[in-house]
């Protein structure tokens, strides 16, 4: 039961204060697009554009922050991002009270969370690595990887039924509460941090030096192109789906959120047993066989049919999908840290995240002009079938060590 084992009172904070935000964020899931159909009444081009695009503008936001994050002390960027979040998504009640909300308001508020979100988790993943021996990271990452999903499984329910009693933005009300307490919870570390690498006179601390270090490693190339279309992939079903669902094959709006949260409990199997599958099968099994298990199954989306068996069948594809997603995430993320030198890890996990925002944003976009030209069912079938081509990216034993930390360190 290794899972359980103290990892000090840094991590216990910093813990805490990720699962009061990662809560407040499911009580708020979709609020932005849902505040925009039912007070704004926008169309979909609209809705579509505040959830693709307002989050790629975010990331592109976010590049002159990496070298910023990289060369300050990390726990006060994380506090300063949660602020961020705060202010921007306590501001949509607010005009919402006054009469002055507007659809520029959401776009705006969706590109800043977004890079506060990139910032803050280019700090924390710095932070947790400098807080954490390299042997628990796994560990760490996993507990993060569990919250997140138990978040997602509970969090779109109650804020539904919140929704429902107290008014549109009364989720978003509670996000922005859950930003302010997580700032509060990494305010009340009193261990002093350690000062950030300085910067050295040959470089100027370029985000590119992430996308250098990604590249240039051959284990984390291939995993971060890997990435880039698994994650591309699975969220530009979404949207397709729910016109399928809710639209062609006529689902209850109940039926519809029960088969995506219902699956989420599953995230909690697969980063519960993370650790023991690395320890009995090793990491270079769970890259090539759980990476491969997580891409398979979308294709089975595009066979969904009306009624029961169609409920069972999304909610048993999301299942596979989430268990081996939560299972391969923080091996993943425990690699990524441990093969990053500390002075590069900010601008590395930055240049990550970007990456990642723009794949979904581009592919999303991508899916929902097929699913225009051609209908739901044939652009769930395509994103499928490209999915099934993904392992091929996957590295087919595991990289030999990085170097020397001492040699790494000397070169910052």
């Amino acid at each position: 039961m290794g899972t359980r084992r103290p990892l000090g009172r840094q991590f216990g904070w910093l813990w805490a204060s990720y699962a009061v935000s990662a809560y407040g964020s499911g009580l708020g899931f979709g609020a932005l697009p849902l505040i925009a159909v039912l007070v704004l009444h926008t169309g979909p081009a609209e809705v579509s554009a505040l959830s693709a695009v307002g989050p790629a503008v975010g990331a592109l936001l976010a590049v002159p922050l990496a070298p910023w994050v990289e060369f300050r002390r990390k726990r006060p960027v994380m506090v300063a991002a949660d602020l961020v979040r705060f202010a921007a998504m306590a501001s949509i009640p607010l005009a919402y009270v006054c009469g002055v909300l507007g659809f520029g308001q959401l776009f705006a508020v969706s590109a800043v969370v977004a890079a506060a979100r990139i910032a803050f988790g280019a700090a924390s993943g710095a932070y947790l690595k400098a807080v954490v021996r390299p042997d628990d990271l796994l560990v760490a990452n996993a507990r993060f990887e569990s919250t997140n999903w138990s978040s997602i499984a509970i969090g779109p329910p109650l804020g539904g039924a919140a929704i429902g009693a107290f008014g549109p933005v009364s989720t978003v009300l509670a996000d922005a509460g859950s930003y302010l307490l997580s700032a509060l919870g990494l305010a009340a570390i009193r261990d002093r941090e350690e000062a950030p690498p300085p910067r050295s006179a040959g470089r100027t601390g370029s985000l590119l030096d992430g996308w250098r270090h990604l590249f240039g490693d051959r284990g984390l190339r291939a995993l971060y192109l890997n990435n880039l279309l698994v994650s591309g992939l699975i969220m530009a079903t979404e949207p397709v789906l729910a016109v399928l669902l809710l639209r062609q094959l006529h689902f209850p709006a109940w039926q519809y959120g029960l088969a995506f949260a219902a699956p989420c409990l599953g995230g909690l199997v697969g980063s519960r047993l993370a650790r023991r599958v690395v320890a009995r099968y090793g990491r270079a099994w769970v890259f090539r066989t759980v990476g491969t298990l997580r891409a398979i199954w979308l294709i089975g989306l595009a066979f969904v049919r009306p009624g029961a068996v169609g409920l069972v069948t999304v909610m048993a594809v999301e299942l596979a999908i989430i268990v081996n997603m939560s299972l391969f995430t923080p091996v993943l993320a425990a690699y990524r840290l441990e093969r990053t030198p500390q002075h590069l890890v900010a601008r590395t996990l930055t240049a990550w995240s970007i990456g990642q925002q723009g794949a979904i944003a581009v592919l999303t976009a991508l899916g929902g002009l097929l699913a225009d030209l051609t209908g739901p069912r044939t652009a769930l079938a395509v994103a499928g079938l490209l999915a099934l081509g993904t392992p091929l990216l996957l590295p087919r034993h595991e990289p030999a060590p990085p170097h020397p930390p001492a040699l790494l360190d000397s070169r910052a």
